[in-house]
């Protein structure tokens, strides 16, 4: 099968979940009938670490075999040659659910940041892997690491990294982007799995955190609290990432299902006031994302009687009201990309990569291929190819132009 991108300005993908982190891409991609072409791959370490590429690079965060290191790489995007590559030190760790990093790197003016499973925050030069610094962010904020390992990744902006804090410390924490010193640390309660985003411009910019037990909405600059909802989980595992459709927050754990929040302005700052919750929208760890009037969430129930299963949902962003689902879509994850025609690519954690029209009527499969082996990587669109990478390799597919 071979995959089409009509013509569209190329664009990195430089953090979690795209440009805008919002799942999105300016490219677009139309229906293939011929095997995908695979134009490279390489063997990698272990890790849930999504790829991201920029200025000609993908960068890859992994576990380095055999030993309690971690290590970021850099690949020539076009050829894939391994450009550098950085190693550290850190300490041990043990989980049910691999033992490699989770949190996706962010690249920002020349630089890569990462999150260690572990709490090991680093900065390094994305020209050449030159490290600039490198802190064990958790034991700055007196914190321990969660359950499952730090997963969520790091934002960055205005001279700052956001990153979650760890469990008996600070939910939200920005570190100074040149030096990597604490800037300030907020929200008691739980920290989460769950990566920060950020929204609006000027006065209504703000930082939301989905923390183990809230919504919380934080000012960038300073991290003074604008405002918060409760999201108590029983899990205690709240793992997607918040995504705004228009003028709604929607937002979705395990156990606590979905909610949509109105974005809002009260006394000249943000607010929000609540507009739904659906107890049915149970995401896991894939995060939603929005194409017009709609939301696509992929969910699940997973338990010590229920057999693991993924179902695919579409939903009306105002009402929370489901219009369609499609079951079976994966077994614990997809996660989900919107191409810039409003088409869903949708990688599943058994390797294949479908394309979804997003019709509001009906589930629409335009076409499918088995692109990996399993995974629960988050795939890469930039510059007509589509970057993804299992449990064993980093792999570029083949998206040329019309």
């Amino acid at each position: 099968m071979s995959l089409f991108v009509a013509s569209a300005p190329a664009a990195d993908w430089p953090q979690w979940l795209g440009p805008n982190r919002d799942g999105s891409s300016a490219e677009t991609v139309v229906p293939w009938k011929a095997p995908l072409k695979i134009l490279w791959r390489k063997p990698v370490g272990e890790g849930h670490s999504s790829p991201v590429v920029a200025g000609g690079k993908v960068f890859l965060f992994t576990k380095v075999a055999d030993k309690d290191q971690e290590e970021i790489a850099a690949y020539d995007a076009q050829g894939g040659d391994l450009l550098w590559h950085k190693a550290y030190d850190r300490a041990p760790f043990s989980s049910l659910f691999g033992v490699g990093p989770q949190a996706t790197p962010a690249v920002a003016d020349g630089r890569v940041y990462t999150y260690g499973i572990t709490g090991v925050l680093a900065c390094w030069d994305a020209g050449d892997g030159t490290e600039h610094w490198r802190i064990d962010a958790l034991k700055e904020l007196k914190a321990k690491n969660l359950f499952f390992g730090q997963a969520g990744s790091p934002v960055v902006d205005g001279g700052k990294v956001h990153v979650p804090g760890g469990a008996g410390g600070p939910a939200a924490a920005a570190f100074t982007a040149d030096k990597g010193e604490v800037a300030w640390q907020k929200i008691d309660g739980p920290a989460s799995y769950a990566s920060p985003v950020l929204l609006g411009k000027d006065k209504e910019r703000q930082l939301v955190y989905l923390t183990g037990d809230s919504l919380t909405a934080l000012d960038p600059a300073g991290g003074d609290v604008l405002w918060q909802y409760p999201v108590k989980d029983p899990a205690g595992e709240n793992s997607a990432t918040p995504v705004r459709a228009g003028d709604f927050l929607i937002a979705s754990t395990i156990k606590f299902g979905g909610v949509a929040l109105k974005l809002e302005t009260k006394d000249g700052k943000p607010d929000v006031s609540e507009r739904w919750k659906n107890p049915d929208l149970t995401c896991y760890f894939s995060t939603p994302v929005a194409v017009g009037d709609q939301v696509y969430m992929v969910t699940g129930e997973f338990g010590l009687l229920t057999a693991p299963a993924s179902t695919l949902r579409c939903v009306e962003a105002k009402t929370g009201h489901e219009l369609w689902h499609k079951e079976k879509v994966g077994k614990l994850h997809a996660a989900l990309l919107r191409t810039g025609d409003d088409k869903l690519l949708m990688l599943d954690d058994y390797g294949n990569l479908t394309l979804i029209d997003p019709d509001p009527k009906e589930y629409k499969e335009l076409a499918k291929s088995k692109v990996c082996g399993a995974t629960w990587a988050h795939p890469a669109l930039a510059d007509g190819r589509v970057y993804l990478r299992d449990e064993k390799e980093l792999i570029c597919v083949e998206a040329p132009a019309k």
